[in-house]
């Protein structure tokens, strides 16, 4: 049985997303280790233009949204579609363009981003010809996961689909309109909005880059592998459709909650503010019903380390859905704004919620794709949960620490109405902080080299004909 026969799953594609979305995680949490120490040994910066903090932040993001995110996304979104509508990808050719594409725009990012060719924008930094090829990839995409679901064996379309299918259209509306440019040379182009619309559409995006790309569509992650992984249905299959129809509504108007105190209109601030904070009863409605998807199974966390690391993800992911809101009131704003805090916050959804699911999401799919029973080391997996776990809390108290600190101390005034504390000041404090950071980001990074070990030895061990057939008979087993 070959991966090319019509009935059976399209699992190559899957195959190939999950393999780089462990080579990424470990390229992408690497160089975060890496620039996360320069902040305590700026000596680091070695001198050169090309590896200072400023060129290799945006790499890093990109490598970990971009490359491991995206990369997760697209192999599990692949594996869920054609599982949960038992059919094949609509068109092995143009998948297979949706994973080079791919890889072509993060290898475009590695070489532009260091050597300083940049939008400047927030997540949107890749300059106009990658950016056109991520969105003709992005279209592509949307075309084989659109097309699998009309050509779906089943009547009902399973509601993880409705997430991923949600992240896929507002991320290209997202980047389409974001990224409108006049372009002046090869690699360098100016927006085409300006001033405060050009912040405003591209908080708009900013935000909604970690709403839907980075919250929707691991949320339609979270509504299969939870479920399969502690073999129970979902707790309440009505509050997912109320949890995808209300965030998917609310989560578009966040954005302005990143321009508080600046030139942006009152208005579209408290309007950020206040949809920010009723986003929290979708957010926690949809973490309440992934959790107590666990009713009876609670014991299986005791010997399941996958299910640990969806399960713990679930609690980063209330976590900071709900310091996000807090943060986005403007009082609260007036002190975490522009300090590491922001930076704890992104982390604990990044590592704790995007990386933690994407990474129990693997360890459930990997075996299934290679034909293997189980991974190779279970053992392995539980190492590596604890170093995960350790590495996110590590960092996201530590930044949080430093946040407070630096705000405190950025506000502080003497009678006469001088500063009390010089910025100077303000980052010596912060130095402890710096340095715990980069002993969480290192445990971390160091649990995915865990996972790497794991993951080869278990498709070295793989029989992909095995998996194919498997994947025919379950085809044919479901008409």
């Amino acid at each position: 049985m070959n991966t090319t026969n019509s009935t059976a799953y399209n699992y190559q594609v899957v195959r190939q997303f999950a393999i780089m979305t462990v080579v990424w995680g470990i390229l992408g949490m690497g160089l975060g280790v890496f620039i996360a120490s320069q902040l305590v040994w700026p000596d680091l910066n070695l001198g050169l233009e090309w590896t200072t903090f400023g060129r290799l932040r945006p790499l890093h993001t990109n490598l970990v949204i971009f490359a491991f995110g995206g990369c997760a996304l697209f192999g599990t979104s692949y594996y869920v579609v054609q599982r949960t509508c038992q059919t094949r990808l609509i068109s092995d050719s143009m998948a297979a363009f949706t994973f080079w594409g791919w890889q072509a725009v993060i290898l475009g990012a590695i070489i532009t981003l260091p050597l300083g060719y940049t939008t400047t924008k927030e997540y949107a930094e890749l300059e106009w010809p990658i950016a056109i090829l991520l969105a003709i990839v992005w279209v592509t995409y949307g075309a084989v996961f659109f097309g699998t679901i009309v050509k779906r064996k089943t009547k009902h379309i399973y509601v993880g689909n409705w997430f991923y299918g949600a992240f896929i259209v507002v991320t290209a509306m997202l980047h389409i309109v974001n990224h409108m440019s006049l372009p002046v040379s090869l690699f360098k182009s100016y927006s085409a909005y300006s001033g405060a619309t050009d912040a405003m559409i591209q908080w708009w995006y900013g935000h909604n880059a970690v709403g839907f790309f980075l919250t929707t569509g691991f949320l339609g992650m979270m509504y299969y592998f939870v479920p399969k992984q502690a073999e129970r249905p979902i707790y309440s299959y009505r509050l997912s459709i109320v949890h995808f129809w209300a965030l998917i509504t609310l989560y578009i108007w966040a954005g302005p909650h990143h321009l508080h105190y600046t030139a942006l209109p009152d208005w579209a601030q408290s309007l950020g503010m206040v949809m920010s904070l009723i986003l929290l009863a979708p957010s926690w409605g949809g973490m309440i019903n992934g959790m107590m998807t666990l009713s009876g199974a609670w014991h299986k966390l005791r010997t399941d380390p996958i299910l640990r690391f969806l399960v713990v993800s679930l609690a980063f992911y209330g976590m900071s859905t709900f310091e996000g809101p807090m943060m986005a009131i403007k009082t609260v704003n007036s002190l975490s704004h522009y300090t590491d805090w922001t930076i704890g916050h992104v982390h604990a959804g990044a590592l704790g919620w995007v990386a933690m699911i994407s990474i129990g999401a693997l360890y459930h799919m990997i075996p299934k794709v290679f034909g293997r029973p189980q991974m190779h080391s279970i053992g392995l997996i539980n190492a590596h949960f604890w170093l995960a776990t350790i590495g996110t809390v590590l960092y996201i108290a530590s930044m949080w620490v430093n946040g407070i600190t630096q705000g405190l101390m950025w506000r502080a005034i003497n009678d006469d109405g001088t500063l009390t504390y010089s910025f100077v000041e303000a980052l010596q404090a912060s130095h402890p902080g710096f340095i715990v950071r980069a002993v969480g980001g290192t445990f971390f990074a160091s649990g995915m080299l865990f996972m790497a070990y794991n993951v080869w030895r278990t498709v070295r061990a793989s029989d992909p004909v095995e998996a194919d057939a498997a994947a025919q008979i379950a085809v044919v087993g479901a008409h």
